[in-house]
């Protein structure tokens, strides 16, 4: 249940209503990250610019296996062949790519990519190969 300040003496949080007595933190409006009149917080720390922490928010791309019935039989699938036909864009280079199992795959593939355990079984089961070291 929510607290009821400054309801009276006997609610234990009546006449300063919990605040303390006199300063700026016992009247008007205050922003939360105020500290007393120091510095605040949020200078104290390091300065970090953008969004989370950039090594950690890297993530693969994936792709599934439907896609990459755009190839030839037997045809090398890599990320230069997967940019070729823009299943991937430049910046997928750096980040990486990896084959999900999410669909069929009706042409046999030599893959030169991380592939999940479905997806090896199933180039594997159409006549492919998974190469990746």
């Amino acid at each position: 249940m929510k607290k009821r300040i400054g309801r009276g003496l006997g609610s234990g949080l009546g006449r300063t209503a919990g605040r303390g007595t006199k300063g700026q933190k016992a009247r008007g409006k205050i922003p939360i990250s105020f500290s007393g009149g120091g510095l605040s917080i949020y200078k104290k720390l390091p300065l970090r610019r953008g969004l989370g922490n950039p090594a950690s928010s890297v993530r693969l791309k994936t792709v599934n296996l439907s896609k990459l019935n755009v190839f030839k039989k037997n045809s090398v699938v890599d990320l230069e062949q997967l940019l070729k036909v823009n299943l991937i864009s430049k910046r997928d280079l750096k980040r990486g790519v990896k084959i999900l199992a999410d669909d069929r795959l009706n042409v046999p593939l030599i893959v030169k990519l991380p592939v999940s355990k479905k997806a090896k079984v199933e180039i594997e089961k159409v006549g492919g190969k998974v190469i990746y070291a």
